[in-house]
């Protein structure tokens, strides 16, 4: 099977997931520790999969190109944000739903969307050079951008040491990608271990969200109103991405494969970086890794809508 179908039809490969981890969770409550345990080397392994595919040494490659890099970091950056701003007005006042949307909108995607680029039509050279960028920008950014969107009052007394682990699950697997990469580019032979970890993603990806939908099977049942309700704000961000990105790409009058390289970017978000924070937080605040997982999915439907949108008719 080649990796590109393979990637095609995730959709349909992490929807079959989820709905066996909460017929799983939901037969068998008492399993959920198990599947909690078993999340955590997972996850570290998807990322590390995940991150290897990044150049990370070579984030002076995305500042070649001053007006692309400007409307990436822009729309981002500031724009995004901004919309992210006026979407949470408009939701209900449930402060875990609200930290998921937040956490999972803010930080633009580092790994699909480069897939998704290249089915699209889009410059997929500028799509790998932007990635470390976007990725440590985000890592930096996100405690801000909370910290000025929503009331973190019911988090203060979680301190820094609560957030170790998840601290640990992303930067763990992101200094070993690091290493690799020194590694793989010693001698080109090598390069083959990239291609080969490139098929890792969407399996673990499935893995992961069987775990989560297995573990929060009943909490998931709980919030099911509230999720369901989320999928019109996810949509609407997707369209507005696409706008977004439209208007910013005349105001840089950047090329059509940028343009859309600059769509796909603003549209996908970063969701299994930001899960295991999401998964660190104490009990009653369940809702947030399950509006990580509902986004991920929406998204990625999504993306069936913009491989037709995008080349057709916004970047024609």
């Amino acid at each position: 099977m080649n990796r590109l179908v393979l990637e095609r039809y995730q959709v349909g490969i992490y929807a079959v997931a989820i709905a066996a981890g909460l017929l799983v969770g939901g037969a068998w409550p008492h399993i959920a520790p198990v599947l909690e345990a078993c999340l955590w080397p997972t996850l570290a392994l998807l990322l590390y999969a995940t991150f290897v595919q990044v150049p990370l040494w070579h984030v002076r490659d995305a500042f070649r190109d001053h007006r692309f890099i400007t409307a990436m970091l822009m729309g981002n950056f500031v724009v995004v944000p901004a919309v992210v701003a006026a979407l949470l007005a408009w939701l209900p006042p449930d402060p875990g739903l609200r930290l998921g949307v937040a956490m999972v909108l803010l930080v633009p995607c580092t790994d699909w969307f480069i897939t998704f680029s290249q089915l699209g039509g889009a410059n997929v050279a500028r799509a790998i050079a932007t990635t470390p960028i976007n990725l440590l920008l985000q890592l930096a950014l996100l405690p801000v951008y909370l910290w000025l969107l929503l009331d973190v009052q019911p988090l203060v007394g979680w301190g820094l040491a609560d957030f170790a682990p998840a601290l640990g699950v992303v930067a763990t697997p992101l200094l070993l990608a690091a290493i690799s990469e020194c590694w793989i580019e010693a001698r080109p032979a090598r390069h083959i271990w990239r291609e080969r970890l490139a098929w890792w993603p969407v399996p673990l990806l499935a893995v992961v969200v069987f775990l989560i939908a297995g573990a929060q099977a009943h909490a998931a049942w709980d919030a099911l109103g509230y999720l369901t309700g989320m999928v019109p704000v996810f949509v609407a961000f997707l369209l507005l991405g696409g706008a977004i990105a439209k208007a910013l790409a005349r105001l840089m009058r950047l090329p059509r494969d940028q343009g859309r390289t600059l769509a796909f970017s603003l549209g996908t978000r970063n969701s299994f970086v930001v899960l295991p924070f999401a998964l660190t937080l104490p009990a009653g605040w369940e809702l947030v890794a399950l509006t990580i997982v509902l986004q991920s999915l929406v998204e990625l439907v999504g993306m069936v809508f913009y491989l037709w949108w995008i080349p057709r008719h916004l970047f024609r």
